[in-house]
């Protein structure tokens, strides 16, 4: 009788949750229902950022059939990435295109002297 009416509390408070919107005050804290890795495997930083911080590429993993990467403020990021509030538009041989207020930004890779 015991399972059985366990059961039922189950049902109604599932059912008393599912009628009202629920939702979620992060409190200045990250977001638990927000992925912490990426389908390919990486680790992703979502502490959060300064607004003005500076974009720094610092490099790129270009691939002309695959997938591309470019290192931003030493995080490896790819296309559909967030950098700083920024989308990862597109990687290109020398410059990464980030979405910023949906108009695109290129940042272009310095090469350093010898």
């Amino acid at each position: 009788m015991r399972p059985l009416f366990i059961l039922f509390f189950l049902c109604l408070a599932s059912a008393s949750f599912a009628q009202g919107e629920t939702t979620y005050d992060d409190q200045g804290k990250r977001d638990p229902f927000i992925a912490l890795v990426t389908p390919d495997g990486r680790l992703l930083n979502l502490e959060p950022s300064d607004s003005e911080a500076k974009i720094v590429l610092q490099g790129i993993i270009y691939a002309s059939s695959g997938r591309c990467y470019a290192i931003i403020n030493g995080e490896v990021v790819s296309v559909g990435d967030y950098i700083l509030g920024q989308a990862v538009f597109k990687i290109e041989e020398n410059k990464v295109i980030l979405l910023k207020d949906n108009k695109p930004v290129e940042y272009i890779l310095q090469k350093e002297e010898p």
